[in-house]
This record gives C-alpha cells, structure tokens and sequence, in this order.
C-alpha cells in the first residue's frame, strides 16, 4: 500500500442527462484531513457516497488503504467509518443502546461495544445523557452520537459528509475539536463542508470542485496566496455607484468583483496598488465612501473559482 490512504483516478458518474463526477481524481495522505469544498451541485456527496462504496462509479478507479471500492467493496466498508449529512442514529434507543448496537451490528465483541461506547460518550461528551432516549437530544448531540458511531469499530479511514451541517456555533467548535484529536491519532479523514472556515481550521489539504472537477488544490496559505496578497474593498453610495465602478475598473484592466453596493478589487502586488486604482475611478466614477485593505479569505478563492455558484442538481 502506498502513503495514501486514499486515492481516486478518474471518477465519473452520471444521472440521467446530469454528469455529477467528470474525472475526478484526488489522494489523502494517510493520518492526514482532506477538506473537499464546493458548491451545491459540486459532486462532493457522490464522491464520498463512491470512497464509502455505496455507490458504484461510471468510470475511473478509486481504492480505501490499497483495496478497490468496487472489487474490494466488503473489505473497504470494515476499515472505514461514515458519517453523513443526516443523523442515522435510531431515535427511539438510548445513545448508550444506539453505540452498543452499531457495535454488535460492526461484529465487536459485546464486552468491547459496551466498553467503546462509554468511551466515545465520554470523549463526545454524552456521558451524561448516554440514557436517555436519542429523541429527546439536541441537534448538535445526535450529529456527535452520529460521528461516535462511526469510529466504534476504530476505522483508520473516516469519511464525514457535511457532519456540522445545521448546527449552532458550540455544536460545531465541539465537533472540530473531535477531528482534530481524530487526526492527531493518526485516523485519515476526508471531510466535506460548504463551510470554509471550517476547511481552513481542520484541513491538511484543500480540494475545491465544482462541476464535478477539481478546480484547485491545495493548502488554506497556498490557495490564498495564489489569489492575491491583498483584497481592496471600495464601498459606494448605492448599487449605481459601484455598477460604474465596475465597468471603469474592468476597462482599465482590473478584475473587479461586484457585491450589492460595494465592489472587491484583488491584488497580486500588494497594498500599494490601491492608489492606481483610486487614480482609474477619478472622474469617472463616483467617490467611495469606504475604502478597506483586508488579506485574501478562503471564501474569496472559492467564490473566484467557482462562480459563486453550484452547477448541476446532484450533490
């Protein structure tokens, strides 16, 4: 088995009419976080649902720790755990009796599921509502029994499908703070999210796609660096002003980016390129009325790449 505890070449898979994956290819160090970023639409969910091998690709070739998830498809699902979008915990049992179960259900004795359970209650924090029924939990509570389920039979792999998904700012620091003990341990970790703060605080590796291709790749520092060193924002009096401001700054050569009444200017020279942009406005377009120097966002290169929008219906 190579360093990669995953790796995929070429992936394809269509809909109908709708393409979801077009030749896709990626690879995850093992112990390492892999952050796939894109928009609705992008092809994320299809790809971990083909990595998870609950579904089979059009094309292409992927393996989970050197084992093919199409040949090896029984194999895989023992090294990995999943996690995704929505709860799968029954509702009606305990968090204990839901952990104790997947246990039995993933062939761990019935002594160590009992164990394991109270271990991931703990390290989860549910010990104190470990039994109660799952109903009677919080959202933030079941998507951490949730991802708890998924590491009871200690896979090295984990996939995670938008697990922060709806949930209130502790709920979400909570589950950081579980990835990056999981990565510290050395589990592999391949982690969708629409959420960029999210990618740059846990990921190792960042993967945007959009169209069901991969677009860039990356660090958090590499992706910002290769956008600008700095962003400009120019704020105006109404949308009128900077619609005209637009229109100056694209003829003189910039790339600008309108927002409502407020437009953003990248810059890969640094902050001393705001006077010659001040200099291409004057006399031909509205003054600002605010004038910002900020460092470029991962949500400025994945606006920049992606359009801002998703293409597609499929996930």
């Amino acid at each position: 088995m190579s360093g990669h505890a995953i790796e995929a070449d070429g992936l394809r898979k269509a809909f109908g009419a709708v393409t979801a994956l077009d030749g896709l290819s990626l690879t995850v160090g093992a112990g390492s976080v892999l952050g796939l970023l894109g928009p609705n639409g992008s092809g994320k969910t299809t790809t971990v649902s083909i990595l998870s091998t609950s579904l089979r690709p059009d094309g292409g070739h992927a393996t989970v720790r050197g084992l093919d998830v199409v040949t090896d498809a029984a194999r895989v699902r023992q090294v990995i755990g999943f996690a995704g979008q929505f709860a799968a915990v029954d509702a009606n049992l305990t968090g204990r009796e839901n952990l104790t179960l997947i246990g039995r259900l993933s062939r761990v004795g019935r002594r160590q599921s009992r164990v394991r359970a109270a271990e991931l209650l703990d390290g989860f924090g549910l010990t104190a509502a470990a039994d109660r029924l799952v109903r009677t939990y919080s959202g933030g509570m079941r998507r951490r029994l949730d991802v708890a389920a998924a590491l009871l039979h200690r896979p090295p792999v984990l996939f995670l499908d938008e697990p922060t998904t709806g949930l209130d700012p502790e709920s979400r620091f909570t589950l950081w703070d579980a990835v990056r003990d999981l990565a510290r341990s050395g589990t592999t970790v391949l982690l969708t999210t629409q959420y960029l703060e999210e990618a740059d605080a846990l990921a190792d590796q960042i993967m945007i796609i959009s169209a069901g291709r991969v677009v860039d790749t990356g660090t958090a520092a590499q992706l910002k660096a290769r956008f600008g060193t700095v962003v400009f924002y120019l704020g105006f009096d109404g949308q009128a002003g900077a619609q005209t401001a637009e229109t100056v700054l694209t003829a003189a050569g910039y790339q600008p980016a309108r927002d409502s009444a407020g437009i953003k200017v990248r810059s890969a020279t640094g902050s001393g390129e705001l006077t010659g942009i001040l200099r291409s406005l004057e006399g031909r377009a509205p003054d600002p009325l605010t004038v910002a120097v900020r460092e470029p966002t991962l949500d400025d290169v994945f606006l920049s790449l992606t359009g801002g929008t998703g293409k597609g219906a499929v996930a």
